[in-house]
């Protein structure tokens, strides 16, 4: 297989584990130190611990240059019980966020008051404002910078929206530190005349700025900072002030990563205003702002809401505890009507439109839509926009069944292509590249290229594969230059706020082919590599090659629907499709169409506010909540794997145990493995076919005899936990950015409990208990049926062409001739009938959907033959849901015969 990639495919590692596990580090100093205290430790302990975190602490506002001085003169001079009251309160500052709003948690004597007359004493902070914070990178040792510095806190009013505390810094890779483990900081204000080298001692740093691919220009040194900073979090503001000619700098290209330069010896009260005023353009919610305004106002309503405004319910005698429960402004901020200060979903002109826009940029793409029907909708809204009745989709047969019935009701043709299986744990991964390239190589044989609209993928899957969406969508466009790519990251929307995951998103991905394509080298690798590959390659050769796209000939077409209600704060339901394709506007009036054939014309108002409000609170804070949902599944995955007892009878399975060895080029087993660090795990998110979603848990429970659904149960009603997704053997469970340590904190001792009952029933029902026990375990784990693959599409549904079988086939046509029902029949699955119709036919084919929960994927679709593996399959499932299937009156079929 070619090894050739890409021209500035780059890595960044996470090298900066220590924002996540600051308050622990507080916590393990302040153990030592009290140990001291009491005779009982060792003063250079406490020293080590100190000069640690001292590193890290200069990469902070709080606790601050003075604080720090404080605590090291306390330990220098031996004042014990000083050192450990201090240590105490900012830890628990730390921990608790007090610093952001009481201004004495900044002092080392509370009577003091250091900042005059910008804090007094028992003030708060902030008033009830936003907190921040805003790195400065300035040349050290410079009077003038500090008195800079000094001067931009001057400026600060009460009457700003905001509060903001500057972290001073003068060097590139402090910097770079910075960002990557302080999630307050919110706007970055470069000076020229930095350093490169940071004079603190940083494991892993200089690798990781190597794999940063930046090379170290001196004379453009603060405009490379900037680059930078604004690839790994381009949520940030970032603004160079610069001494010499500023209208230079903002001419060069490299300047677009840059929101505004100043010129640095004038401008003081211009970067203050233009940080607050960075901040509050995020901060600002169009819909949900005004819809507050809406609410405030007293307003008589004539339209058909009677629950606008409330007084049918506060009024009623029989319904006013729904008012009280939910409250008065949720009924005040309800309207039918589109005109008023108000907006349409359907048409927007005023604040949806601008609060799409926002939403647009946060997330990196050209447009954005607000969906209130979910992703199920946003889905058939995708597919009916970008393809016509007859076109063929190339679709993963497991992905949602609301891209099986978009097709259904466009009139489009699925080809199916696999995912590969996993088996013991009865669920499929993702489709392998080779399958899809297969695919369309095949379609390219029989001259149906032209027919082929879109590749329509989930990522990541329900189970946290994730495709290396940026190598699919290359190879594709090498086959196919005008593909359109549906990628559905239901689960995954929360991924552009890790500068680890991003590129592995569809926006992600198609930002960086906008990118290579511009670069002028993508020609030459793209030609390099047709010579390589010889007039005629065999597909052999094709389907083992990296394919490179003629950069030329790319028409980049890429949509990304996101169910923000399933990994942000929005409501139920609240989902956003975005795109980037360089086709939209001729075919925006067909996405108009396809949004007023599948939106409600009575949107929720406080569904799309909380989408408004979504990407508010991701671009201010998404960062940091990120990575502590990715920190919360670590702890989650170490806890559950290393714990003597719980180990016993759970298990968190690893990539190892998720993803072929063959789909993980890399080489990487799991985050837990021993020796394994974020080095292995980056290169494995950048070079892999597949990579697992680390905030989705596969817990195994079959090991402790649970089924998915039996132990779902237990956990539900016994001890108040939720989840939704299960398996044979296997629960799902999934941190966000809503969970806690105590969350993790009660799953374990649940788990424990659980483990411990096991162990004490087994201990109890002896050798027969434990030989019951085992064959429970045995059937769940080992007794477990094979997972059918699509078989066909029924001749009647199919068009075939130039002596080739088509394998795509007409849904629509099968789903509709069930309506009738003269046109069809039922077998019962475990009768001797259809076993001889297995044998001797005719054919049985499917009139419907056939989706079982779990594992949740169509096994059926109308107009496929059903094969003995489905039958199979549907005889040893032990799930009572199964959509589209009737056991009291058997399989639906279709009569062709």
């Amino acid at each position: 297989m070619s090894s050739q990639a890409p021209v500035g495919t780059s890595s960044l590692d996470q090298i900066f584990s220590l924002g996540a596990v600051r308050s622990d580090l507080w916590r393990d100093l302040l153990v030592a130190a009290q140990k001291w205290a009491r005779q009982e430790g060792d003063s250079q302990v406490v020293q080590e611990k100190f000069q640690h975190l001292r590193d890290l602490e200069i990469l902070h506002a709080y606790p601050g240059r003075h604080l720090m001085a404080t605590l090291a003169a306390h330990l220098q001079e031996d004042r014990r019980t000083a050192f450990v009251e201090l240590a105490s309160r900012i830890s628990f500052a730390i921990l608790a966020r007090y610093y952001k709003d009481d201004s004495r948690e900044w002092e080392a004597n509370n009577d003091v008051d250091h900042y005059g007359d910008i804090r007094h004493e028992g003030e708060s902070l902030g008033g009830g404002r936003p907190y921040f914070e805003v790195l400065v990178v300035a040349p050290g040792n410079s009077p003038r910078v500090e008195r800079n510095v000094q001067l931009l806190r001057a400026q600060r009013r009460k009457e700003d929206d905001f509060v903001y505390e500057p972290v001073v810094v003068d060097n590139f890779q402090d910097a770079f530190c910075a960002i990557s483990v302080n999630s307050n900081i919110c706007a970055v204000a470069i000076f020229e005349g930095i350093d490169f080298k940071s004079k603190q001692s940083v494991p892993l740093l200089d690798q990781a700025i190597q794999e940063l691919d930046v090379h170290v220009d001196e004379s453009h040194l603060a405009l490379q900072l900037a680059v930078t900073l604004a690839d790994y979090r381009p949520e940030l503001d970032i603004y160079l002030l610069s001494d010499l000619r500023p209208e230079e700098i903002a001419s060069d290209e490299r300047a677009k990563s840059v929101r505004r330069v100043l010129y640095a010896v004038e401008e003081p009260m211009e970067l203050h205003l233009s940080i607050l005023e960075g901040v509050r353009a995020r901060y600002q919610t169009p819909f949900f702002d005004n819809l507050k305004r809406y609410a405030s106002k007293p307003i008589s309503t004539f339209h058909a809401l009677p629950i606008a405004r409330g007084k049918s319910v506060f009024k009623s005698d029989w319904i006013r505890d729904m008012g009280e429960f939910y409250g008065l402004n949720l009924f005040l901020a309800e309207s039918s009507a589109t005109t008023g200060g108000l907006d349409s979903l359907l048409e927007p002109t005023g604040n949806i439109k601008k609060a799409q826009e926002r939403a647009a940029k946060a997330f990196g793409a050209e447009h954005c839509f607000f969906v209130t029907n979910g992703t199920s909708t946003s889905n058939k809204m995708v597919l009916m926009a970008i393809a016509q009745p007859g076109d063929i989709i190339i679709v993963d047969r497991n992905c949602h069944k609301s891209h099986h019935y978009g097709m259904v009701l466009g009139g489009l043709q699925p080809y199916y292509v696999e995912a590969f299986p996993m088996k013991e744990y009865s669920m499929y991964g993702a489709v392998p590249l080779q399958n899809i390239k297969r695919a369309l190589l095949n379609l390219k044989k029989e001259g149906k290229l032209d027919q082929v609209r879109a590749v329509d993928l989930t990522n990541c899957t329900f189970d946290g594969h994730v495709y290396n969406t940026r190598r699919v969508m290359l190879e594709c466009l090498a086959i196919k230059p005008d593909l359109v790519f549906l990628w559905d990251e239901a689960w995954f929307g929360f991924a552009h706020w890790s500068p680890f995951l991003r590129p592995r998103t569809a926006m992600g991905a198609a930002s960086y082919i906008e990118k290579w394509m511009a670069n002028p080298e993508s020609v030459k690798e793209y030609e390099r590599q047709q010579q390589e590959l010889g007039d005629n390659p065999s597909d052999e050769q094709l389907l083992n090659t990296y394919l490179l796209p003629d950069p030329r000939q790319v028409r980049l077409r890429v949509y990304q629907t996101n169910s923000t209600h399933k990994s942000m704060s929005a409501i139920r339901q609240g989902s956003m499709v975005l795109v980037k394709d360089v086709d939209f506007y001729s075919i925006e009036p067909q996405l108009h169409e396809a949004i007023f054939t599948h939106a409600t014309t009575s949107p929720n108002q406080q569904l799309i506010a909380s989408l408004d409000v979504a990407r508010r609170q991701m671009e201010l804070e998404g960062y940091g909540l990120v990575n502590n949902a990715i920190q919360i599944a670590f702890d989650i995955r170490s806890q559950i794997n290393k714990h003597p007892l719980i180990s016993r009878y759970f298990q968190v399975l690893g990539a190892d145990k998720m993803i072929p060895a063959e789909y993980r080029q890399s080489g990487f087993q799991d985050f837990l493995v021993e020796g394994t660090n974020w080095d292995d795990a980056v290169c494995s998110i950048r070079d892999d076919e597949f990579f697992l979603d680390p905030t989705r848990i596969t817990l195994v429970c079959g090991t402790a005899g649970f089924d998915g659904t039996q132990f779902k149960q237990l956990l539900a009603d016994k001890f108040d936990i939720q989840l939704n997704k299960t398996s044979r053997n296997s629960v799902l469970l999934q941190s966000n950015i809503n969970n806690t340590r105590s969350d993790v904190a009660h799953l374990i001792r649940v788990l424990l409990e659980i483990s411990s009952d096991v162990e004490q029933k087994l201990t109890k029902t002896g050798e027969q208990g434990k030989l019951r026990f085992e064959e429970r375990v045995n059937s769940l784990m080992h007794d477990v049926p094979d997972l059918p693959n699509f078989s066909h599409f029924h001749e009647k549904f199919r068009h075939d062409s130039n002596g080739a079988v088509a394998v795509e086939g007409n849904i629509r046509e099968a789903f509709f001739m069930s309506w009738k029902e003269e046109n069809c029949e039922y077998v019962a699955l475990n009768s001797e009938e259809c076993d001889r119709r297995l044998k001797e036919g005719p054919p049985m084919v499917s009139a419907k959907m056939v989706i079982p929960y779990p594992p949740g994927f169509p096994i059926l679709v109308p107009g496929q033959v059903i094969s003995r593996d489905t039958i199979e399959f549907m005889r040893k499932l032990d799930v009572k849901e199964v959509h589209g299937y009737e056991a009291s009156r058997g399989l639906q079929l279709l009569k062709l015969r």
